[in-house]
C-alpha cells in the first residue's frame, strides 16, 4: 500500500497567529485563497456531468458497464452521455474509433429495414443507471450513403487519422428516407422509454461537420439538419434538437461554418417547410487544448481550449434569438484524439497521472467564468473520455479508467459530484484569473486557485496546483480561508489527488508496471483508484463563521475541502 502524507493543518482564527509563528513545512510564502460562502455568484450548474466517446459498443461491455455505473453513482443529477456511430451499419463489433448498430438496412426492393436491438442495448445501459443520452443522429447508414464503398475502416494508433473518413461520412442518397429513419428512431424511443423520459434527452445531428466527418458541403449539412429537426419534432414536438457540433470556433473555418449554420436556423429558408428558420433548442461546438513535447517534457496549452470556448460563447451571444439557449460543449478536452495512445503520441503522456486531473479541475472552473463573462447559458461540457476495452494497462489513451481501474482524473469528477448548491466567491487576487489563462495559458507561476460551492448543509472548496509544464516543483503552501460557515461544530473531510493519494497509476508503477496484474494486484489497484481522504475527518469549530485550512499541495495536485453540518 502507498504511504499517504498528512501535510494538512487546520487553524481556528483564534490560534492562527500562534500556529503560523513557527513554520511547519516550508519557508515559502503561502498562497492565500479567500472563500466567502455568503457571496453567491450563481447556481453550481453541474456542467461536468457530461461524458462521451467514439465507440458506442463499449457501452455494454464489461468495463464499459462498470465505469458507467461508477460515473452514475458520483452524481446527484443525471449524467448525460454522447456517443458516435449510433446509426452506422455493421455487426456491432467494437474497435478503436469505430462502432455500429445496424439500425438501418434495406431489403432487395430498397425498402427500409429498421433494427433497434443494438441501439436499445446502448440506451438501456444508460437508462438503467439513471443516465440520459445526448442522442447523436449519425453517421450515415451504408444503404443511404451517397458513396457507400469503402465503408468500414480499421484504424489503429499510428495510422493516418484521415483513413477513418469513409462511406459513413457522406450525405444521404435520399433525404426523405433519412428523415423517415430519424422519425422512426424517435417514435421507437418514445414507445420504449416513455414521452417524459425522451423529452429529457438532447437530440443532435452529426459530429464536427466542418471537417472530414462530413463529406458534404456546408449547405448539404444545413439541408440535412432541416430534414432531421423536422423529423424529430414530427415524432415528438417537445423533443430538444440542436447542433452544429463544429470543431473549435477560434479556427476561422469553423467559425464561418458555425455562423452560416446559425444564420440559417435563425433567418434562412427551411429546406423542408419553405418557412423562415429551423428549430434549435441548444447550441453545440467543441473546445480542445494542444499539448506538445518541450525539452523532453509534456507542455499543455489550456489557453487554446479556453479560447475555443470563449469564441463560441461570443458567437452565440451575438445572436439575440440564441443568446439564452443552453450551450453544450460537445467535446471539451486537453487535446483532440482520445484513441491516440501515449506510445505513439508522446505528448499524451499527461493522461495517466495527475496532470490530467489538475488540468481538469483548473479548466472546468474557468468554463463557468468564461460563460458568465459572455452572459451565455452553459449547460454542460462533455469530457470526451471513457474507457478502451481490452487494451494494455495504462497505455495512455484519454480515458477515465484502464481495464476497470479508475485513473486519477476520474476522482476530480467525484470531487465535483460533492459540489452542489450555489457557486460562491473565491477572491481573484492570485497569479491567474480566467482571462489571463485564456490569453496566456499557464506558463509563468503555477496556477494555484480554487472554486467553491455552498448548499443548505454543506460547503466545498476545490483547490489545485496546476502548471502547463509537467516538471518537478516544490510543494506549495496553501492557506484556504473560509468565511460564512455556521457557528457550530462542522465536520471537515479533506480529499486529495496527488502522487500518493487517489492514484492507481503510481500504485501500478510501484508494483513494477505489471503487464498482467494478478487478481490481488488488481484489487489493490482498484482500491488505489478511488478518491482518498488525505487525513481522517475531523470536527472543527469555526470562530464567527471563519476557519482556515493550511496544506502542502504538490504540483498537479488537487484537494477538496468538504464541510458538512
Amino acid at each position: 500500500m502507498l504511504f499517504k502524507r498528512t501535510k494538512h493543518v487546520l487553524f481556528h482564527a483564534a490560534i492562527l497567529g500562534t500556529a503560523l509563528s513557527t513554520p511547519v513545512f516550508s519557508q515559502q510564502q503561502p498562497v492565500v485563497i479567500d472563500v466567502n460562502l455568503t457571496k453567491v455568484k450563481a447556481p453550481m450548474q453541474p456542467i461536468w456531468a457530461f461524458f462521451g466517446y467514439d465507440e458506442p459498443n463499449y457501452t455494454y461491455m464489461k468495463d464499459g458497464k462498470k465505469l458507467l455505473t461508477e460515473i452514475s453513482q458520483f452524481s446527484k443529477v443525471p449524467v448525460y452521455v454522447r456517443a458516435h456511430s449510433l446509426l452506422v451499419t455493421g455487426d456491432g463489433e467494437a474497435a478503436l474509433k469505430w462502432g455500429s448498430t445496424n439500425a438501418y438496412t434495406e431489403d432487395a426492393q430498397g425498402k427500409p429495414v429498421y433494427d433497434w436491438k443494438i441501439v436499445d442495448k446502448i440506451f438501456d445501459t444508460y437508462i438503467e443507471r439513471g443516465m440520459k443520452p445526448i442522442a447523436q443522429i449519425g453517421f450515415m447508414p451504408q444503404a443511404l450513403s451517397s458513396k457507400p464503398e469503402p465503408y468500414r475502416h480499421h484504424w489503429k494508433p499510428g495510422d493516418n487519422y484521415n483513413d477513418i473518413y469513409l462511406g459513413w461520412a457522406y450525405p444521404p442518397n435520399d433525404y426523405n428516407k433519412w428523415a423517415e429513419l430519424v422519425y422512426q428512431w424517435v417514435k421507437h424511443s418514445v414507445a420504449r422509454y416513455g414521452k417524459k423520459e425522451v423529452e429529457s434527452w438532447y437530440w443532435e445531428l452529426w459530429n464536427e461537420p466542418n471537417i472530414s466527418y462530413w463529406k458534404g458541403t456546408v449547405d448539404e449539412y444545413i439541408k440535412l439538419y432541416d430534414y432531421t429537426a423536422d423529423a424529430v419534432k414530427r415524432a415528438l414536438p417537445t423533443a430538444k434538437m440542436g447542433g452544429p457540433e463544429v470543431t473549435g470556433p477560434s479556427w476561422d473555418k469553423s467559425e464561418a461554418f458555425m455562423r452560416k449554420f446559425l444564420d440559417h436556423v435563425t433567418s434562412g429558408k427551411n429546406y423542408v417547410t419553405g418557412k423562415t428558420g429551423t428549430p434549435i433548442d441548444f447550441v453545440t461546438y467543441h473546445a480542445k487544448g494542444a499539448p506538445k513535447i518541450v525539452e523532453g517534457h509534456v507542455q499543455m496549452n489550456m489557453g487554446t481550449q479556453l479560447r475555443d470556448l470563449d469564441k463560441g460563447f461570443e458567437i452565440v451571444a451575438s445572436y439575440p434569438a440564441l443568446k439564452k439557449l443552453p450551450i453544450i460543449i460537445g467535446e471539451s478536452d486537453p487535446e483532440g484524439c482520445a484513441a491516440c495512445s501515449e506510445d505513439v503520441s508522446p505528448q499524451n503522456a499527461y493522461r495517466n497521472g495527475t496532470m490530467y486531473s489538475s488540468y481538469t479541475a483548473a479548466s472546468f472552473a474557468r468554463k463557468y467564468e468564461l460563460a458568465e463573462g459572455r452572459g451565455v447559458n452553459l449547460l454542460g461540457a462533455v469530457s470526451w473520455s471513457f474507457e478502451f476495452e481490452d487494451q494494455a494497462w495504462f497505455r495512455g489513451f484519454r480515458d477515465l479508467a484502464t481495464n476497470g481501474v479508475d485513473k486519477p482524473v476520474l476522482n476530480v469528477f467525484r470531487m465535483f459530484g460533492m459540489m452542489e448548491g450555489n457557486r460562491v466567491e473565491v477572491k481573484q487576487n492570485l497569479a491567474y484569473d480566467f482571462k489571463m489563462v485564456r490569453d496566456e495559458s499557464v506558463r509563468k507561476e503555477a496556477d494555484i486557485n480554487g472554486i467553491a460551492s455552498k448548499s443548505g448543509n454543506s460547503a466545498a472548496v476545490m483547490v489545485w496546483n496546476y502548471h502547463d509544464d509537467n516538471i518537478p516543483s516544490p510543494d506549495a503552501t496553501v492557506k484556504v480561508s473560509v468565511q460564512g460557515l455556521p457557528s457550530q461544530k462542522v465536520m471537515l473531510y479533506h480529499y486529495r489527488i496527488d502522487k500518493e493519494n487517489s492514484n492507481s497509476y503510481e500504485a501500478w508503477k510501484a508494483m513494477g508496471s505489471p503487464k498482467q496484474p494478478t487478481a490481488e494486484q488488481i484489487r489493490l489497484l482498484e482500491k488505489a483508484g478511488q478518491l482518498a481522504l488525505l487525513t481522517s475527518p475531523q470536527w472543527i469549530e469555526p470562530k464567527n463563521g471563519n476557519a482556515t485550512v493550511e496544506m502542502q499541495l504538490p504540483r498537479q495536485g488537487v484537494s477538496l475541502l468538504h464541510f458538512k453540518w
